[in-house]
């Protein structure tokens, strides 16, 4: 059922719905999150495989606090046990995905989520940012031989390189990176979304963009610089939990789904061929036409002909090539000058 490549493959954008913590302790909201998702418009709900004690210890020294920011009091171990999604409701997260008609999706944080997740029939491995130097993690994740979404916030040209590596080293080239801002919320001077063109010369694989800004602003810009994957954290408005002071109300997300499949429409090309629309319109381009009654025999000046609308006569640049020669017929005033009158005009 995953249909990330098959989206991309065909122009489309791949949109996916990150709950992380914001089921806010509750099964009821983690599954109202799934049918909101595919209700707005998502590809995708992307759930984080984890425990307390696979990411850290429960160590109340310096190492383990955190000072500033959004998690700024909590303890490691706390944090992570607040805001993990339990994996006995794993199961019925995906069944949900699964009825609804939505990719289920999850993030692995070391390689017993690896086996838990295969095991439920986990179709695809997003790594986290800050999982981005586990080469480890990342080589047995890959090995599984399902698309790998790599984000690369804090990622270095070289992190980012060790990590398509390691997925190329246990024959996986089902990868797609994901440019990212580390920052909760992250601020527009520090995304850098340029590097979305560079990122895909560079790495030669898909690119998209995992947004961590306010509104949809970043990610209407990152479709228009070719991000064709775009994942941003959803909540339901009024559910607290860890990650909900950066995270998208549905309606909002909604409403980027909406943006963002506009924008990857409007940046769509390169093309030079006209539209329908646009031929019908170039009968109101500029064209050559008698401005005065002109005799046959009488010479061409800029005052006899003129570039003016509409387009029945030929092109204006055309004017040179007629200027000084003689009409090879009689020309009403307000007739298009057309190609067999250049072509039978003469010195």
């Amino acid at each position: 059922m995953y249909h990330l490549f098959e989206k991309i493959n065909n122009g489309e954008v791949y949109v996916i719905a990150e709950m992380s913590a914001n089921h806010g302790g509750s099964i009821d909201t983690a599954l109202e999150i799934v049918r909101k998702a595919k209700e707005a418009g998502a590809d995708c709900l992307k759930i984080q495989t984890y425990t307390a004690d696979t990411l850290t210890i429960d160590c109340d020294n310096e190492y383990f606090q955190i000072h500033g920011g959004l998690w700024d009091g909590y303890k490691l171990h706390d944090l992570y046990k607040d805001a993990n999604t339990p994996w006995e409701w794993h199961r019925a997260i995906k069944d949900e995905c699964d009825r609804v008609g939505i990719d289920f999706l999850s993030t692995p944080f070391d390689n017993t989520a690896v086996d838990f997740l295969e095991k439920l029939g986990e179709e695809a491995y997003k790594i986290a940012s800050f999982e981005l130097p586990d080469i480890p993690l990342i080589e047995y994740a890959a090995s599984k031989g399902k698309p790998m979404i790599i984000s690369c916030g804090m990622g270095s040209v070289q992190d980012i390189q060790d990590a398509v590596d390691a997925c190329h080293r246990v024959g996986n080239d089902q990868i797609v990176l994901l440019k990212c801002c580390s920052e909760y919320p992250a601020n527009w001077e520090d995304m850098h979304l340029a590097n979305i063109p560079d990122m895909k010369e560079r790495f030669n694989v898909p690119i998209g963009l995992s947004d961590h800004s306010e509104g949809s602003i970043a990610a209407v810009v990152g479709v228009s610089m070719g991000a064709v994957v775009i994942e941003k954290h959803v909540k339901i408005d009024g559910v607290k939990s860890a990650d909900s002071e950066f995270s998208m109300t549905m309606e909002d997300f909604a409403d980027m789904v909406s943006k963002i499949r506009t924008a990857k429409k409007i940046a769509g090309g390169p093309e030079y061929e006209l539209s329908e629309k646009e031929k019908s319109s170039t009968i109101f381009r500029r064209s050559l036409f008698a401005v005065k009654d002109i005799a046959e025999g009488e010479v061409f000046t800029d005052k006899n002909i003129r570039s003016i609308r509409p387009g029945y006569g030929i092109a204006p640049k055309h004017l040179k090539d007629l200027v000084g020669k003689k009409a090879p017929k009689a020309i009403k005033r307000g007739e298009p000058i057309t190609t067999d009158i250049l072509k039978d005009s003469v010195n």
